[in-house]
């Protein structure tokens, strides 16, 4: 039950949120990832992709979104899996990482949801190694596993590089 006196708003304890993450969730292959919803700018179904001769092994193409020319990353390849024909679902996940605008080809985008900070664990140390330093962690909820990332972490400095270049 609230009460407000005098502007100050008393809370039952159980009442108290726990801290919250808010996330993106999408699907790449039969996994499910989150991202932290402050790093998304936008989610775009996709357009056409014009290839770059010479642009790194991930990097699909670029596309043109309001008169901006943004790379375009396909997550399956920068992942190591197979690519495959974008479909009805396929979304492109509109991000900024040190002041450039890059798009993240996905599957599909599942749902933005709000997790316990609680329910997120380290990943387990059999991905924790030097490769894997773009996970946050693991969500657990209910019957779903969640591979958080770190977008910011995904790339290294010499793939920024590259991708301001593109």
């Amino acid at each position: 039950m609230r009460t407000e006196v005098e502007g100050v708003i008393d809370v039952d304890e159980d009442e108290v949120d726990q801290e919250l993450t808010q996330l993106v969730t999408f699907s790449i292959g039969d996994e499910e990832f989150g991202v932290n919803i402050l790093q998304v700018q936008e989610i775009i179904r996709t357009m056409e992709i014009t290839n770059v001769p010479r642009a790194p092994e991930f990097v699909e193409g670029v596309i043109n979104l309001r008169g901006k020319v943004i790379p375009i990353v396909d997550m399956r390849r920068r992942f190591g899996l197979k690519s495959k024909e974008h479909d009805k679902y396929t979304r492109i996940i509109v991000i900024e990482i040190e002041m450039i605008i890059v798009g993240f080809v996905v599957d599909s985008v599942s749902e933005v949801l709000r997790i316990p900070a609680s329910s997120v664990q380290p990943p387990p140390p059999v991905v924790a190694g030097m490769d894997s330093d773009y996970i946050d962690g693991v969500g657990k909820l209910d019957d779903r596993l969640l591979i958080l990332l770190n977008l910011d972490s995904l790339l290294d400095n010499e793939e920024k590089e590259a991708l301001g270049t593109v």
